[in-house]
């Protein structure tokens, strides 16, 4: 079942692999994945230590950002229990939204690798990830896509997504929290 956890080193050889795959089908910027900050992703044991680090830090208001970032609560999709859960993906939640990401942003940001794609896990995660904005008091989630992109175009309208406009070659769609809040 798709899930949505903490960044968790217990889950570091999986964490790797799932990014190995976005790199072999030649994805360098992931999608929720709050990578873009690193020059390069370190897949040990160690990177992957730093970069959990990282990640939970940024959902903590008492982290000092820089002026042009927002916190934001990062997670990994998962799928299975126990010894076999594995990361299938990445979902960011950011807080609030700043002037690009009222834009182009959003408040939520995902991908599903490569060999999990069209199983229906961006659909349950993105209804988790707006559930999750709802308890952080947003209101209305704005999602967005590049203009291309039809997978993510219908799992945002599978989760409620309203289409307002088209920016910089990003659809822009606003999801009710509420309707997915519990």
């Amino acid at each position: 079942m798709t899930s949505l956890d903490r960044p968790d080193v217990a889950l570091a050889s999986s964490w790797a692999e799932t990014i190995a795959e976005f790199h072999a089908a030649g994805e360098q910027h992931v999608h929720g994945a709050g990578l873009w900050e690193f020059d390069t992703v370190d897949v040990t044991a160690a990177g992957c230590r730093a970069v959990v680090e990282h990640l939970v830090a940024q959902a903590d208001p008492a982290t000092p950002l820089a002026d042009n970032r927002v916190h934001c609560s990062y997670f990994w999709i998962t799928d299975g229990d126990g010894a076999d859960r594995e990361v299938i993906g990445f979902l960011a939640v950011r807080h609030t939204l700043n002037a690009w990401l009222l834009e182009e942003g959003g408040h939520i940001g995902y991908a599903v690798r490569p060999s999990r794609r069209r199983e229906g896990h961006a659909t349950r995660a993105l209804e988790l990830g707006v559930a999750e904005s709802a308890r952080l008091g947003i209101d209305r989630v704005l999602v967005t896509c590049d203009d291309d992109n039809v997978g993510s175009r219908l799992t945002i309208e599978r989760g409620g997504g309203v289409y307002e406009d088209s920016r910089n070659g990003k659809l822009r769609f606003w999801i009710d929290a509420d309707r997915s809040a519990g």
